[in-house]
């Protein structure tokens, strides 16, 4: 857990006068929910990350779910995240009711305050989630509000670039979301390099230049916890919300090949961990009436951090088949964990997994069959191989991402400066 620095020395990664406001209106709309997304993990780091390292620089603020925006005290916000986290790590410890009225207690102690005045400081309204960007009347009333330039992170632009995977609104909202960026952020953050070349791609022609910066999301290292349910070995992961883009549907087809053709005692097991989610009708017709694979795939919904990095732990190999991403997490959080990747060729995915991963086209079900056989099989070398690139493997840090998020205000301010 990181934690405010006894001095405050560091805040010389910001120029004199510049303030940070950082956005919590997502994790505060999200105190019903036992477990994160990854949207939710990513805003709770930023949190931690910047109160270590700008921690006099920094100032928290959202628009409550009853819609009222205002300034947070810093102390309760510490206690929040406090709280968060002991939440999505004992998710199972907290009734219904006694949610609610935590859900309450949490609203009440963080209600919105009355913004200050800036007093001649250059403040930088910083937002790690999506929330609410497809309303920009309420992103321009915040900012100007606070008097304050905006930075935004950015993490895919899926919905637009393939409504197919998407909500049947999803396309509509999201370029709602890209267009208040376009129109109101002086920066951006693209969570990777195929990211960032898809915002370009969408600002092309709006006559919009934000500065744009690559950081790759940062990753720690889930921690070991009670094994949610014994699965046999061999076994394989599958670690995402069950959706189209995510192509589970591949990997229970493939499944019931290998069934069918070696036999179910030479077939691994399958671990599906992930809640269900939208337009997945196919997916769940085979998860509930397949028989045939039955007793092979075992579904986990809810599961805490631990159990998750348990599961990870004791399994051959990651599966990650997608047809689209903005970045991989999942990608990172198994080569930490020390277990092997098998992914999509997808160009944020080798952004994930630098060279470590064996990587699959989507569509080759055959090659992923053959993958799948040779990490199963008592021939240990396929695994071993990747084992030992894994040696070499740098991952991204959750630091490395926050000081590029400084940086771009640096220069963002220096060009301030210089135009005066």
């Amino acid at each position: 857990m990181l934690t405010e620095p006894a001095d405050a020395a560091s805040s010389s990664l910001l120029p004199a006068g510049a303030e940070i406001i950082l956005d919590l209106s997502r994790l505060l709309s999200r105190t019903l929910h036992a477990m994160p997304t990854g949207i939710d993990r990513v805003e709770l780091v930023y949190a931690r990350t910047l109160l270590s390292l700008v921690p006099d620089r920094l100032h928290f603020a959202a628009v409550n779910p009853f819609g009222f925006y205002g300034r947070l005290p810093r102390e309760t916000v510490v206690r929040f995240l406090d709280e968060t986290e002991a939440r999505w790590a004992n998710q199972a410890a907290s009734s219904r009711p006694a949610m609610l009225c935590a859900a309450a207690r949490t609203l009440m102690r963080l209600r919105p305050r009355r913004v200050p005045s800036a007093d001649g400081a250059r403040r930088y309204y910083v937002q790690a989630s999506p929330h609410h960007l497809d309303n920009a009347d309420r992103v321009y009333a915040k900012l100007r509000t606070e008097d304050a330039r905006f930075i935004a992170l950015v993490h895919d632009l899926i919905p637009i670039e393939f409504p197919e995977y998407a909500r049947p609104d999803g396309a509509e909202k999201h370029v709602r979301r890209m267009n208040t960026m376009a129109e109101l952020a002086i920066g951006l953050i693209a969570n990777s390099g195929s990211t960032a070349q898809s915002m370009e791609r969408f600002l092309a022609g709006s006559g919009a230049e934000p500065l744009i910066r690559v950081a790759h999301l940062g990753a720690d290292p889930l921690p070991q916890g009670e094994d949610p349910s014994p699965i046999p070995q061999p076994y394989f992961v599958v670690l995402s919300t069950v959706e189209p883009r995510k192509n589970h549907l591949l990997l229970l087809n493939i499944w019931r090949r290998m069934i069918e053709t070696i036999g179910p005692e030479r077939t691994p097991h399958l671990a599906i961990i992930g809640r269900r989610g939208w337009e997945n009708e196919n997916v769940v017709d085979m998860l509930e009436r397949c028989t045939a694979i039955q007793g092979h795939i075992h579904e986990f919904s809810g599961l805490s951090d631990p159990m998750v990095g348990t599961l990870l732990r004791s399994a051959r190999a990651l599966l990650c088949p997608s047809f689209a991403e903005g970045f991989g997490m999942p990608v990172t959080e198994a080569l930490l964990c020390g277990t092997p990747v098998i992914c999509s060729d997808l160009p944020a995915l080798r952004e994930a997994g630098g060279s470590v991963p064996d990587f699959i086209d989507p569509l080759d079900g055959p090659e992923w069959i053959r993958a799948i056989m040779d990490y199963s099989s008592n021939d240990p070398r396929p695994r071993e191989q990747q084992i030992e690139r894994l040696r070499d493997w740098t991952p991204p840090s959750w630091q490395g991402h926050i000081e590029t998020v400084l940086k771009l205000i640096t220069d963002i301010d220096l060009s301030r400066d210089a135009c005066a």
